[in-house]
């Protein structure tokens, strides 16, 4: 992580030349101002594809186990971003067979054999996969977001940053009567490290000798029977399991800027955060056999309601939407 190799990752993040039909980029479903989503229910693919998921957010993916909505082995972001840049089920940036053109264009970019030489002053500066992936991932492990009202109200007592119904709020998310914090923990209001909870599946890893623990829950989005309740493409963990006890669990996302990431859940079937809490508050829309135990049926009142909503947008951090340290670098152009 040097800062010539975060600028050489963040223009390639920008870049459209970095598809295989020149027509998308990273951003262009990890949109800035959409904390690095893109506000479609879907992901749509270079090649007009639609994908069964929408993108998840890149903000703070440096601090997040598990890097997918349901693949427990991409924990590396060199690793995960051969997905979309190579994969063909489906087509992200479609990038398969093309390498060879658009690497030659790239390095007859007079900015670029300069971003390169800088990023890579003591070995090998050629524009090739390794190199190409491994400022990618520089550039998105850059991406924080600590500048929330909840984050100068929490860790910088800033004691006027939340107004009272977002203290409310926030009181109510990690109380044991709603039991949010059972899935949207830590800084990044997603983890949920060394617990075991009935209704979701640890997986265990280790680094470095140290156990860590992350979860995929079924939320009880749907009920298509038995043995597969949630749709065909989307089964979730099951994709790489085979475990029938993992069909429908999916990673929790970060809720962090949440507000501006809308819609919601892993297939964008929900709309609003008020319908979130709806889905929530009934105990989930279909609950089936294998639905987290930690979802419970509660009472909201409209003041609940209100609270619960301001404290989730006092997890707006507008540094990182609008900072141009993430902002496209081919914009000056």
């Amino acid at each position: 992580m040097t800062g010539e190799l975060v600028e050489l990752g963040r223009h390639i993040f920008y870049d459209a030349r970095l598809s295989g039909n020149g027509t998308q980029a990273c951003a262009s479903c990890h949109v800035q101002e959409l904390a690095f989503t893109d506000g479609r229910a879907l992901g749509l693919g270079s090649t007009g594809q639609l994908h069964p998921r929408s993108p998840m957010s890149l903000v703070n993916v440096a601090f997040r186990d598990a890097l997918t909505w349901a693949n427990r082995d991409l924990r590396l972001l060199e690793e995960q971003a051969l997905a979309p840049m190579f994969g063909e089920s489906p087509v992200e940036l479609g990038l398969a067979g093309h390498e060879t053109r658009i690497y030659a264009e790239l390095s007859a970019d007079p900015r670029y054999q300069e971003l390169f030489n800088a990023a890579y002053p003591e070995w090998d500066s050629t524009v090739n996969r390794e190199n190409v992936i491994r400022a990618l991932a520089a550039f998105e492990r850059s991406i924080v977001s600590f500048n929330s009202p909840y984050d100068r109200f929490r860790f910088l007592d800033d004691e006027s940053a939340l107004d009272d119904s977002a203290q409310r709020g926030m009181e109510l998310f990690f109380s044991d009567r709603t039991n949010c914090g059972s899935c949207h923990l830590g800084q990044n209001m997603a983890l949920n490290l060394g617990l075991n909870l009935d209704g979701a599946s640890r997986t265990q890893y280790s680094f470095e000798a140290e156990p860590h623990f992350f979860l995929f829950h079924n939320t009880g989005l749907y009920d298509l029977g038995e043995p597969f309740s949630y749709p065909a493409d989307n089964l979730g963990l099951y994709e790489h399991t085979e475990d029938l006890d993992d069909v429908g669990r999916f990673r929790p996302p970060t809720l962090r800027n949440i507000a501006v990431t809308a819609p919601y859940m892993h297939d964008g079937s929900i709309a609003t955060l008020g319908e979130v809490l709806d889905h929530y508050a009934a105990g989930a829309r279909a609950p089936n056999r294998l639905s987290s135990k930690v979802i419970l049926s509660l009472e909201l009142s409209e003041i609940d309601r209100a609270d619960l909503i301001a404290f989730l947008e006092s997890l707006t951090d507008p540094v990182v939407l609008n900072d141009s340290r993430w902002g496209n670098p081919w914009d000056r152009d």
